[in-house]
Parts: C-alpha cells; sequence; structure tokens
C-alpha cells in the first residue's frame, strides 16, 4: 500500500498551523493549539479514526478562539486530501453512531469530492468551558470545504453539551476510519462510475 501520510502548513496573520497525519497510524495524537477543549475533542478523531495526528498552532486567541479553531479544521482537510491522493482502493463512505452516557449521535461521512455540511446539533448551553460551542460548526465546515467531503452530523440524544459534542468526535472519528479503510476487493480502483474523486 502507497504511503497515506502528509503534513500541511497554514500561515496567515491571524494564525499559522501545521499538521501531520498517518492514515495508517495507531491512533496517537499530540497537540499544542491553545485551545484545549478542541484538543480533547481532536484526541477523540485520532483515538477512534485509527490515524496518528500531529497538530500545533499559534493563533490570535488573545482575541477569541474562531480563527485558531477553524483554520485547524481547514488544514486538518487539506492533510486527509493530500494523505488521500487520488482515493483509489478506499472504502469511500463511513459512518458511525456513539453513545455517551445520554447523549447519542450519528455521523456519515462520503469522500466524494464535494464539499457538503449537513449538521443538525443543538447544544443545551453556549459554552463548554471556556469554549464556544459555535466553533465547532466553524472546525467542520472547514475541514469539509478542505476535505472536499460530504459530511453529516446528528446529535439524536443529549442532555450535557460536553457528552454531545464528544459523541459526535468519536462518531466523526470511526466514520473516517470506515471511510479511508483500504477495501480489498476495490484495490487500485476509484470507488466511483465517474472514474474521479
Amino acid at each position: 500500500m502507497a504511503d497515506r501520510t502528509a503534513t500541511v502548513t497554514r500561515e496567515t496573520l491571524e494564525t499559522q498551523i501545521e499538521v501531520t497525519i498517518n492514515l495508517d497510524g495507531t491512533g496517537k495524537g499530540e497537540f499544542k493549539t491553545g485551545v484545549p477543549f478542541l484538543e480533547h475533542m481532536l484526541d477523540q478523531v485520532a483515538r477512534h479514526g485509527m490515524v496518528d495526528l500531529t497538530i500545533s498552532a499559534k493563533g490570535d486567541t488573545h482575541i477569541d478562539d474562531h480563527h485558531t479553531v477553524e483554520d485547524i479544521g481547514i488544514t486538518l482537510g487539506q492533510a486527509f486530501a493530500k494523505a488521500l491522493s487520488d482515493k483509489k482502493g478506499i472504502r469511500r463512505y463511513g459512518h458511525a453512531y456513539v453513545p455517551l452516557d445520554e447523549a447519542l449521535s450519528r455521523v456519515v461521512i462520503d469522500f466524494s469530492g464535494r464539499p457538503g455540511l449537513e449538521s443538525n446539533v443543538e447544544y443545551p448551553r453556549s459554552m463548554i468551558g471556556g469554549f464556544d460551542v459555535d466553533l465547532l460548526g466553524e472546525f467542520f465546515q472547514g475541514f469539509v470545504n478542505h476535505a472536499q467531503v460530504t459530511l453529516h452530523i446528528d446529535n439524536l440524544k443529549g442532555k450535557n453539551a460536553h457528552h454531545i459534542a464528544e459523541t459526535i468526535f468519536k462518531a466523526f472519528g470511526r466514520a473516517i476510519r470506515m471511510a479511508i479503510e483500504p477495501d480489498p476487493r476495490m484495490a487500485g480502483v476509484m470507488p466511483s462510475t465517474k472514474g474521479s474523486l
């Protein structure tokens, strides 16, 4: 199997971000972003997606976390796109249901080459600790636009905002794991009738 790793750097006036990813890893995550709650969520993606993920970020968090969170989503999406290359031989589609106590979420992903985000999530409060839950939508939109994926996120049940977010990120990791897994019956084959993704 071809090497499925990538390192992507993104620098703007607001942020400097580097993401390194190994799609065939063991679930190791190393994060230095200045946004602790996002790091906790990214660790779920690495662990449940079985990808090795290293992310370092410096951003204008003295203003707020918005630019940093969004730009991490963008850069992570770019890293996935680069590591997957032409996408030949992958399953392409992935889905997962994940519970955590009273919360239950479903995530479905298609590495389609077409960016689209459908998110049906209502958080019972606007902040988790010092983290603004609105920024989770910005993270996923950035990821979707630059990984070129279709992503459906549905929180089906939940009363605790932290639990809701955690079920979403765990399900996101597990859906990714399924979608990027090599399919032995599709070895070297493009998983599309169009011939490209």
